[in-house]
Parts: C-alpha cells; structure tokens; sequence
C-alpha cells in the first residue's frame, strides 16, 4: 500500500486529508492512503519517512521554509519562491516543489479584475507564494507585518483608496480561533475592494464577512487548496 502525507503543526483545521480520501473513493484508487503527521521538529523528517514508508509528501506551516535543507533537490520555481510545500520521492531522493503558487493563480485570476495593487497581510511561507503570482500578473503590492516598518496601523483610507487586493496569509480567523480578524478599517472598503483569505475553514472567515459586509469581493482558500493539491497528486505520479 502507498502512503501519502501532509506533515505540519496544527493540522485538525486542514481538509487535505478530506480531499484525498475522496479522491481515492471517487476514482477508484486502491490500495493507497492519506494520513496526517504532526511533529514539533522538522529534523524528524528523514525518520518519519522511513518509518511510514511514505511516497510522496505535502507540508504545510510553518514547515514551508525550513524544510528546505532536508531536500535533494528543489526545482527552480520553487527555488525563487523560497519554500516548498511538495515533496517527490524519486529513487529514495527528495524533491521539492510549490504548488501552492499554481492554486493561488489559478483562483486569483478568476476574481482580480482590473485590480493591479495588492496589499499582503503576512510575511510567512504562505506569503511566497503570492508575492510570486502578483510578480508574474504584474501586480504592485505592499507587505504588511507587524514586525516591519509598514504594519497595520499604516494602514489608512488613502492606502486602502489605492490599494483594492488585500490577501490575508496569516492564520488569523482560523479554526478554532474563528472570531479572529486582521486589524483593518473595514469601513473604508467598498465594492471596487477584493478581499482573498487564503484560509478555508470557515468558509467565510471573520476578514471576508466584514468584507461582504462593505459589498467588496471576497474570495477564501479552498479553491487554491484543491488545485494545489490535483498539482501536488499530479508530481508525484510523473
């Protein structure tokens, strides 16, 4: 029997494992499972893998970055995002990929418009990936981090008169803290605003709610996270 993983901190908001078990059922995979390792050390890779025999790997936070060291190789998109959230077993060699960059684009595209500034809301490996797409669109961003120079509280009417994305990288709003929000000045959005959280669960976070509130676009992760993981099943099989 394979055995595919997700391996990261946290991981009972995560529906990866949902997806995968119905993708098996569905297209009638035998003979094959998906299961959830939680580990405080990412140096408990190398062993974890070879004590559950495992053929292919996602990794989620806040493994994104530090996992990289444990690779053999890193393919080149992947590289210039600086985190991994794949890994391929080739020939008992690891080798990373990111394919959250392919899910994040694909359901970007479908909502940005005309929209060409972005504010990020994070720093984190989850924002690498979206600062990757919004080069490749062409679109003009600003990170926003409470530990630099440009934080929240920076966060004015004008800025968010010129600045209509606003992408949520954080786990602010996350299951089980759902009441949770990014410091915003909510009322200051308005429908030419698209607001894109790269949380799925909820559904509809506390930043998007305030958002449908102001009549702004809004857009949650779940999309991303099934394309990113038809990308991730689609590695591993090549």
């Amino acid at each position: 029997m394979k055995t595919y993983c997700l391996i990261g901190k946290n991981l009972q908001h995560s529906f990866s494992k949902d997806f995968f078990k119905m993708k098996f059922k569905n297209e009638k995979i035998e003979n094959i499972k998906y299961i959830n390792i939680e580990i405080n050390d990412i140096s408990r890779l190398p062993e974890l893998i070879k004590k559950n025999k495992i053929s292919g790997l996602n990794i989620t936070n806040p493994y994104k970055k530090s996992v990289i060291p444990f690779l053999d190789k890193i393919n080149e998109s992947a590289k210039k995002i600086g985190a991994v959230n794949t890994i391929k077993m080739k020939k008992n060699k690891l080798i990373g990929y990111n394919t959250d960059v392919i899910g994040f684009e694909k359901s970007l595209t479908k909502v940005i418009g005309e929209r060409k500034n972005a504010l990020i809301l994070g720093n984190g490996g989850a924002s690498k990936a979206v600062k990757y797409v919004l080069n490749k669109l062409n679109v003009n961003y600003l990170i926003v981090n409470r530990k630099s120079k440009f934080d929240y509280h920076h966060i004015t009417k004008d800025i968010l008169n010129k600045y209509k994305i606003i992408i949520n990288t954080t786990p602010v709003g996350m299951f089980p803290k759902i009441e949770e929000k990014p410091i915003l000045k909510y009322k200051h959005l308005n429908n030419s605003h698209l607001l894109y959280d790269l949380i799925y669960n909820p559904n509809e976070t506390e930043f998007l709610k305030n958002g449908r509130i102001q009549n702004c676009d809004i857009k949650n992760g779940l999309e991303m996270l099934y394309v990113q993981a038809e990308a991730s099943w689609k590695i591993w099989n090549s």
